[in-house]
């Protein structure tokens, strides 16, 4: 009887502990309201190279430490963010909307990624080399790709993400904007660079 007893007893409490120790090592953040975050598409085109800009993100990750550390990532389990297309912005009024224009934003309204896989390798200090596959949608056509990232774990216990992509607009279906008649052609290749901060989330 008094074996069943400590059965019954050590055996949730060695589940609660392993529960506890995920909950310790994985957590959970959301892309914050910073000034460091921008999202910018740049290409050229036949009369000027051009450049939109939106400090306007969302998105989600969970980051895993290693044990007993809050700065040494080892993992990252998932990550996500997306933007509205219309609020990326030029200065250029007619770029702007020849852009939303060539990206369908009619019936696609937001810049999308999600991450499939990721290799966390150390850098320097609390920098930390991702090497990325995830999937990026633009203008409803959904492209697997593979992207260097870094991130940097701040003191604030904040994580900075980082990183550059290029891409051809025809692997979206995107036709090149022009303008002025077709006398201003812009390039089929675009930049994708980003630097977000995600921040974890009370009582997670």
């Amino acid at each position: 009887m008094k074996n069943n007893f400590k059965k019954f007893f050590v055996l949730p409490l060695i589940i609660f502990m392993g529960f506890s120790h995920i909950l310790y090592t994985q957590s959970l953040y959301k892309i914050n309201d910073s000034k460091d975050n921008n999202m910018k598409l740049s290409g050229t085109s036949t009369f000027h190279n051009w450049v939109m800009n939106t400090g306007t993100l969302s998105g989600n990750a969970q980051f895993d430490f290693k044990e007993g550390t809050i700065n040494q990532l080892s993992s990252v389990k998932s990550l996500t963010f997306s933007l509205l297309v219309q609020n990326l912005k030029s200065g250029e009024s007619g770029l702007d909307d020849n852009a939303y224009k060539a990206m369908k934003t009619d019936q696609y309204k937001d810049i999308l990624y999600t991450l499939l896989s990721a290799k966390v390798s150390p850098s320097k200090d609390n920098k930390f080399l991702i090497k990325t596959v995830g999937n990026l949608v633009i203008a409803g056509v959904s492209k697997k790709v593979s992207m260097d990232v870094y991130c940097i774990v701040n003191a604030d216990g904040s994580i900075t993400s980082m990183g550059s992509y290029k891409l051809k607009m025809t692997d979206y279906n995107v036709k090149p904007p022009t303008f002025m008649l077709g006398v201003m052609k812009t390039g089929n290749e675009i930049t994708l660079d980003f630097n977000m901060v995600y921040k974890k989330q009370a009582g997670i």
